[in-house]
């Protein structure tokens, strides 16, 4: 053990740096475990990060972490590797969000609340944020209505993008049948979850409504919601990927159309209904005295191939001005429908997530506009064929989404979606769910948590407060996010992405490093190839054919002392997730 000099370069100082003396006046003694600690461990503090503009109110609920350790195993290390992390508790990146573990509810999964075996994963999983309507039925979704009683100016046929007539297949939010999603159960389970509720509400409607000023038919509609909300939720957005050609109100039938809109949605028309809406749902959000944000459909990315995305973002935000409270987009991360193989997934997390950060940024400076906070409000992958969104692999793929969205300093993301339908594997649900026509999950119960479910827990479990610098040497398919508790503690989550294992030497600098480290290692199975439907939680499976151990509460955690080095077998495609002990 060294003595240790505290020097103080910032004007934040965490108490577990500065320790306190056992005996008398003598210097406390800390260790940083770190190779090249020869003499004396300087313990340099860190300066406390300013919140970034594209975080901005969303951080106002961030809570300080207090590590608290469970029941443990003790477990032989392995001798030391090739590959080393270094993780820099001087060097913080950002406050955690607490909104960035948030998913996607929908009309389509079954009332939910009733099945209390789901509503306690969920509870355990703690999203923090639950997203409502959700998705493309945000702009058919009517939700003071009870089944096929939508309003008399909305029309029963509606063109698709290439301006071909059917019915239009409205939503409801009175609709008590067990197999849709009631909007009362929705005010249900963020209450039962202990949640905050985003809602998405009808923009459509101001398009493809009949009436003589559908764009404020619709904003009143919306606003009629939040008078019904009564505070309830704070967070709300206009819309959902109107830009696209596959949303209800892109393409509208101009010959019942009475004020003159085009029959194909630009930016600047959108941006300009937006104020409509923000306007009249703010009025009603202070009749029933709350303070609502609201947020504005921006695209992901320039697609110059379609004419309604190209120059929406600068479109929008130049007719909306500084209106919005926040900027809303979705990224599905991989080729669209592709078969996409493992290292295609996994290489997507790092780069998509930054360029969709940038390009937002981007979109903001050239519309001469002051930036707000971006939401990542629906992610998921679009790999099909293989069952990639059920797998093993999509659970590594979102450990790494959560580690660059908190890098990249977004304001919060709910993955697409809490339940969905089976469809052969190509299902976005982290839960199985047969109450639908595409059958259920072969080989598991209904309700099942698949592996995206294990891994986004224990991230959630063992990132600290503050995201801190790490770096990897030694390998390329070693990813690494570094971490930092209040309570003096330092974390670190190692995802393999390769397709043999790695023995990783984790070192912690600027940390008092205590006795001992504590970790989690989930991988997955044999079974259907790379793309695994099973997860194991310290060698612990799943009793079926699918998802992890329903145990997952009371799996202990491995430990092993810091003494001689912090090593740890990252199996192939398989996470860590590492906390160690302040001293």
């Amino acid at each position: 053990m060294k003595h240790v000099k505290v020097i103080i370069t910032g004007i934040f100082i965490p108490v577990a740096m500065l320790l306190s003396c056992k005996k008398g006046n003598k210097p406390a003694t800390a260790v940083n475990n770190d190779d090249d600690d020869n003499g004396s461990t300087v313990i340099v503090a860190p300066t406390e990060p300013t919140v970034a503009n594209t975080q901005g109110f969303f951080l106002d609920n961030w809570t300080a972490k207090t590590w608290s350790t469970g029941n443990t195993s003790t477990v032989a290390k392995p001798a030391a590797g090739t590959t080393t992390v270094s993780v820099d508790l001087s060097q913080q990146i950002t406050k955690v969000s607490n909104y960035v573990y948030g998913n996607n509810t929908n009309p389509f999964m079954g009332q939910m609340v009733t099945e209390p075996s789901l509503m306690a994963n969920i509870t355990s999983l703690s999203p923090n944020i639950l997203r409502f309507p959700g998705g493309d039925l945000s702009n058919v979704y009517f939700w003071n209505v009870g089944d096929g009683k939508a309003p008399a100016d909305a029309p029963v046929q509606q063109p698709d993008y290439q301006g071909n007539y059917s019915n239009t297949g409205y939503w409801f939010g009175n609709n008590t049948q067990s197999w849709t999603f009631t909007l009362d159960n929705y005010y249900a389970m963020l209450q039962q979850t202990k949640s905050t509720g985003i809602i998405s509400v009808n923009y459509g409607y101001a398009r493809y409504g009949t009436s003589a000023h559908p764009d404020q038919t619709a904003a009143h509609l919306a606003a009629q919601w939040v008078r019904y909300d009564k505070g309830r939720t704070k967070f709300w957005e206009v819309g959902n990927e109107n830009y696209g050609n596959w949303e209800a109100g892109y393409r509208i039938n101009t010959t019942a159309n009475r004020d003159g809109q085009p029959e194909i949605l630009t930016g600047q028309l959108y941006g300009t209904h937006f104020k409509v809406f923000a306007d009249s749902m703010r009025k009603a959000a202070a009749e029933v005295g709350n303070a609502i944000k609201i947020g504005i459909v921006l695209t992901e990315a320039d697609d110059q191939n379609n004419p309604g995305v190209h120059n929406w973002n600068h479109d929008v935000l130049t007719a909306a001005s500084n209106s919005p409270d926040f900027f809303v987009v979705h990224n599905y991360y991989t080729p669209y429908k592709q078969n996409s193989t493992p290292d295609v997934i996994l290489a997507t997390p790092v780069p998509v997530t930054a360029s969709t950060m940038s390009w937002v940024k981007n979109s903001a400076i050239n519309a001469g506009v002051i930036q707000k906070p971006v939401a990542l409000d629906e992610w998921n992958i679009f790999a099909t064929g293989s069952k990639q969104m059920v797998s093993n692999v999509a659970g590594l793929h979102a450990v790494m989404v959560l580690g660059e969205v908190l890098k990249n300093q977004f304001s919060m993301a709910c993955r697409w979606d809490l339940a969905n339908a089976w469809d052969s594997g190509d299902d976005m649900g982290m839960f199985s769910n047969s109450s639908n026509s595409n059958g259920a999950e072969p080989g598991v119960p209904d309700w099942n948590a698949r592996p995206a479910f294990y891994y986004m827990y224990f991230f959630q479990k063992f990132i600290g407060d503050h995201i801190v610098s790490s770096s990897v040497n030694g390998s390329t398919d070693i990813v690494s996010y570094g971490s930092s508790y209040t309570s003096g503690q330092a974390g670190v989550i190692l995802v393999n992405k390769g397709n043999t294992g790695h023995v990783v030497k984790v070192n912690f600098k600027n940390f008092a490093a205590g006795s001992n480290y504590y970790y989690y290692t989930l991988n997955g199975g044999t079974d259907n190839g790379q793309f695994s439907r099973k997860v194991y939680v310290n060698g612990v499976g799943p009793a079926g054919d699918g998802g992890g151990p329903t145990n997952y509460l009371s799996i202990n955690a491995n430990t092993a002392a810091i003494q001689g080095g912090i090593n740890i077998n990252v199996p192939a495609m398989g996470a860590v997730f590492l906390v160690a002990d302040k001293k």
